[in-house]
């Protein structure tokens, strides 16, 4: 009934947290996970295929990725969800309630944000995403995304952008069309740690006003790395 699909390149280290993450939460339908692999150089596709997750093989780049995935996928609903991302104890209580609903199969819903680190920039960064998400309802691609797989294909799923796909697609769900849940999905901090939690937000604020504006996704890729 859930096919999960997550991209991965060269995410050995995280790929095993994620799936275990999955399975702890007590998933009571039918599912399998969909990893679709980039070209990774490490562990990756080992450390996902020993969990039993299926594996496909797919030309690199988010976009592309998620829509190899998707396209791969059997189940009645699709949760698209980032290698670097664990979602917290509990999420398939919502998860569940939301797919039993007749009225969400042309809805879409996505998780509250929560970075694995506990310092006071990340809980401000984490209050300001998600302020944003529900306001302008624009979360991030971390935060994942649920939705039918009729819907799905109804939009014609993801496009192939090297960024913001996830944008891309929120704004062909439409705000009214999106829920939040309370559940989250913890996400890895290391690109903040490493770029600071000031510098990276407004990296991506920069990047996000630019494909408003119509910037080609290719240079903005170049702009967000």
């Amino acid at each position: 009934m859930l096919s999960i699909v997550i991209p991965t390149l060269n995410e050995g280290g995280n790929i095993g947290a994620t799936i275990d993450a999955l399975k702890k939460g007590g998933i009571k339908c039918r599912y399998d996970i969909i990893v679709a692999d980039g070209g990774s150089s490490d562990a990756t596709i080992e450390e996902a295929r020993a969990r039993g997750a299926d594996i496909i093989e797919s030309e690199p780049g988010r976009g592309v990725q998620l829509a190899a995935g998707g396209r791969h996928a059997k189940c009645t609903w699709l949760l698209f969800l980032h290698a670097d991302t664990e979602l917290a104890a509990g999420w398939y209580d919502e998860v569940e309630a939301f797919m039993q609903d007749e009225g969400n199969y042309r809805h879409a819903a996505a998780f509250s944000f929560l970075l694995d680190d506990d310092s006071p920039a990340a809980n401000v960064l984490e209050g300001i995403v998600n302020l944003r998400t529900r306001i302008l309802a624009l979360p991030y691609g971390d935060q994942g995304l649920l939705l039918s797989r009729a819907f799905y294909r109804d939009l014609h799923g993801y496009a192939h952008l090297d960024i913001m796909e996830d944008v891309e697609i929120i704004r062909r769900i439409g705000r009214k069309r999106l829920h939040i849940f309370k559940s989250c999905a913890v996400t890895s901090a290391d690109k903040y740690r490493r770029d600071g939690y000031l510098f990276r937000p407004l990296k991506n604020i920069l990047c996000l006003v630019l494909y408003f504006l119509g910037l080609s996704p290719r240079l903005i890729a170049k702009i967000y790395r």
